[in-house]
């Protein structure tokens, strides 16, 4: 399955250490290379990058990695197929407008038979289980509240209803943000840390890089990173329990809800997740 990297901060941070390491399970430490993709966020709107390239291969990626693009909020992601073609429209982020806001989505992991209803609202351009339930997410967040922009509060309650049902057909690991907040929630695997005054040195997992954080940090600094694998060797991460949902703002986390997921036993308990027409299925 795939892997996911997420950042959130009290102030404009860049992520060139963090995806130094990450990029390279991207082929040389993992099998992580069947696309990839990352998204800063600047207010409202978001600089996205993506290829169906690794991240050890794409120069999208390397260019990533040697330019310090600074924001608060920041999703990655490198691919290991599961579901949808290695193409560009299949790379993870995705990107959608609700509310006046561009919302980015990654996930990891593997929904079986997961082909929602959804409206004409949000319809997915690719064909990964992941990208349905992107668009089931925000289809529901808007069936919920309508055209009314909901409170950071708001919308983490509904995605502790929403969430754990699509969770019932797999695995489901996912990143989400708006630019105000970074959404978490896991099934199975995803850890987090946050970075503080007084910062300390950090040892990258993946590569032989080290930053000592407190040369290049003032107080008010706070970075929250959250990533499927713990990215380095010298520093307390936190693991998600199942079905864990974590909100972070401002470089730390302000949510923390664990809801239950009942597998399902059979297809048709929740008919209206599922359609079984020939034109659904990938």
């Amino acid at each position: 399955m795939c892997q996911l990297l997420g950042m959130n901060c009290a102030t404009p941070t860049d992520i060139t250490f963090s995806f130094r390491g990450f990029s390279q399970r991207a082929g040389i430490t993992s099998d992580h290379s069947d696309g990839f993709g990352i998204a800063f966020f600047e207010d409202k709107a978001c600089r996205l990058f993506v290829d169906n390239q690794s991240a050890v291969e794409s120069p999208i990626a390397e260019f990533i990695r040697n330019y310090p693009i600074k924001s608060r909020n920041v999703i990655a992601h490198i691919r290991k197929a599961t579901q949808g073609k290695i193409t560009l429209e299949n790379s993870h982020p995705f990107v959608r407008e609700l509310w006046g806001r561009q919302w980015i989505f990654a996930h990891n992991g593997d929904l079986h038979h997961f082909h929602p209803r959804l409206s004409a609202r949000f319809t997915p351009v690719g064909n990964t289980d992941s990208e349905w339930a992107f668009c089931y997410v925000l289809d529901q967040l808007v069936q919920r509240f309508g055209y009314v922009e909901p409170t950071l509060e708001q919308i983490s309650e509904a995605l502790t209803q929403i969430a754990p049902s699509i969770a019932e057909y797999g695995t489901f690991n996912f990143c989400l943000s708006n630019g105000q907040a970074l959404f978490s929630y896991a099934t199975s695997k995803l850890h987090w840390l946050v970075r503080a005054y007084p910062f300390k040195p950090a040892r990258l997992i993946d590569l032989d890089v080290e930053v000592d954080f407190s040369t290049v940090t003032t107080v008010e600094d706070r970075v929250a990173i959250i990533t499927t694998e713990p990215l380095t060797q010298n520093e307390a991460w936190t693991a998600y329990v199942p079905g864990e949902l974590i909100v972070f703002k401002n470089g730390q986390p302000v949510q923390r809800s664990v809801t239950h997921v009942q597998r399902l036993k059979r297809e048709q308990e929740n008919p209206a997740l599922i359609r079984k027409t020939k034109a659904d299925q990938y």
